[in-house]
């Protein structure tokens, strides 16, 4: 059978059964041939046509297709094709479904994280996936025309929800960046444009999703924020923007991490560090190598962590103003000295005596100069500043400091939604366990006890 005739033959079997507005063409078989899964009722449609032509009994999955059951999972996982069409797909299957319960990291949704090599592996061809695009003679059937006015609005819009993420978390307006993306997503489906404006969009709508994907995270969605994630990756791959690839990675490297999955948070930076390695501007650079060191550190690689930290030093100084593009405008000097501070502090924990003490001076001199260089809107950033240095101060058994820190952050607490800061609360509130007894410690884990987050 044809691809034409196979195509013919479903479209046919829709219209017998019922099924309103399932039409398909030559070009769709070829890509459910390359790897793509269509949605319900397709794939049990073609599975009608293959039995008849065979006059045999074959299931969705004899054909290389998920059962009824497990097509929401397969549309979910990080493997699927690196082409334009799967990519908007996957985009606009998340931007109308990621309506969900908060959970945090010990929740259900936490458990569906793909992790290891389920997530690394796919991911890999990011380094040298290149546009693939929907080719001019689908497009030039689409109505409506986009241009660069359109893709800037985006960007706009991208930086408007950036913002918002930054004064008040992510749980806030979650739902809206999701409802812009939706409409972003539209314009690549159903409008025409020329090969570069496709690509400017693809990037634009690659960042807006990432930005969604930040907001998800930030809200204690794990699942959902790894799925927007991968999609904007996909999209950022679309629109030839190793840059944004890279920054899509350390932002799921953040994530790994937050999940205590330390080996794939280095992987994912070791990823991005070489699939974007000629594209990467100095401040990426830094904040990968930042990254690192925080990661090493957690490990207690204490001496790859200093090596690491030392080369985002370094490579920060190289940053001119004005040059970075628009997703960098967060890694700041204030931002390094956050990064690189909690590394010490973690450090810090790996350590005795002297060691101990050095790096957690440390840690409280480079988060302090961080605090006094936070601009004003980033208010989540304050909290994590504020609580890195009371757990800076726990690490040197200094309680008077990382009670007044704590307060301090709380009191930022109550402005913000952020599960991840609610989570770093609670691990403050363990690690003060020790000194339950003593008078700042005791009150330092009732005040958390009180925010209702442990």
């Amino acid at each position: 059978m044809s691809r034409v005739g196979l195509a013919r033959a479903v479209t046919d079997r829709a219209a017998e059964l019922g099924h309103r507005g399932i039409g398909t063409d030559e070009s769709r078989v070829r890509r459910w041939l390359k790897g793509e899964t269509p949605r319900p009722p397709v794939p049990q449609l073609i599975t009608d046509v293959i039995n008849t032509r065979l006059g045999l009994h074959l299931t969705c999955a004899d054909l290389g297709f998920p059962g009824p059951g497990d097509v929401e999972g397969a549309r979910r996982h990080p493997d699927f094709p690196w082409e334009a069409p799967s990519t908007i797909d996957a985009l606009t299957d998340i931007a109308r479904s990621e309506f969900m319960l908060p959970t945090t990291r010990t929740g259900a949704d936490a458990q569906g994280v793909h992790a290891g090599d389920d997530l690394l592996a796919p991911l890999q061809h990011w380094a040298s996936a290149a546009p693939t695009g929907d080719g001019p003679e689908a497009v030039a059937t689409r109505s409506g025309r986009i241009g660069t006015a359109q893709v800037k609005g985006i960007r706009a819009a991208t930086a408007t929800f950036r913002e918002l993420d930054n004064r008040h978390g992510g749980a806030l307006s979650r739902k809206a960046v999701l409802g812009q993306l939706d409409d972003a997503v539209a314009m690549l489906n159903s409008c025409s444009y020329t090969t570069a404006t496709g690509q400017a969009l693809f990037s634009a709508v690659a960042d807006l999703g990432s930005v969604a994907g930040w907001m998800t995270f930030d809200a204690g969605r794990h699942a959902s924020a790894q799925r927007l994630f991968v999609t904007a990756l996909h999209a950022a791959s679309e629109g030839g923007d190793k840059a944004l690839g890279a920054h899509i990675l350390q932002c799921m490297a953040r994530q790994m991490s937050h999940l205590e999955r330390y080996e794939d948070s280095l992987d994912l930076i070791a990823l991005a560090q070489f699939g974007a390695r000629r594209r990467l501007s100095p401040a990426t650079v830094s904040m990968l190598a930042s990254l690192e060191a925080r990661f090493h550190a957690i490990l207690g690689n204490l001496d790859e962590s200093e090596r690491a930290a030392d080369h985002a030093q370094e490579a920060f100084t190289r940053v001119a103003s004005g040059a970075e593009p628009a997703h960098m405008t967060f890694f700041d000097s204030a931002e390094l000295s956050a990064t690189i501070g909690v590394a010490h502090q973690i450090a810090a924990k790996h350590s005795t005596g002297s060691h101990r003490a050095r790096r957690a001076e440390k840690s409280v001199a480079l988060i302090s100069h961080a605090l006094d260089n936070r601009p004003e809107h980033r208010v989540r950033s304050k909290a994590f500043d504020h609580l890195g240095l009371a757990r800076s101060y726990v690490a040197a058994e200094e309680l008077d400091g990382a009670l007044l820190e704590t307060e301090r952050a709380l009191d930022l607490f109550g402005i913000i939604e952020s599960r991840r800061v609610a989570d770093r609360l609670v691990e403050l509130h363990d690690e003060a366990e020790p000194f339950a007894g003593g008078r700042s410690g005791g009150r330092l884990r009732e005040l958390i006890a009180a925010a209702a987050v442990v």
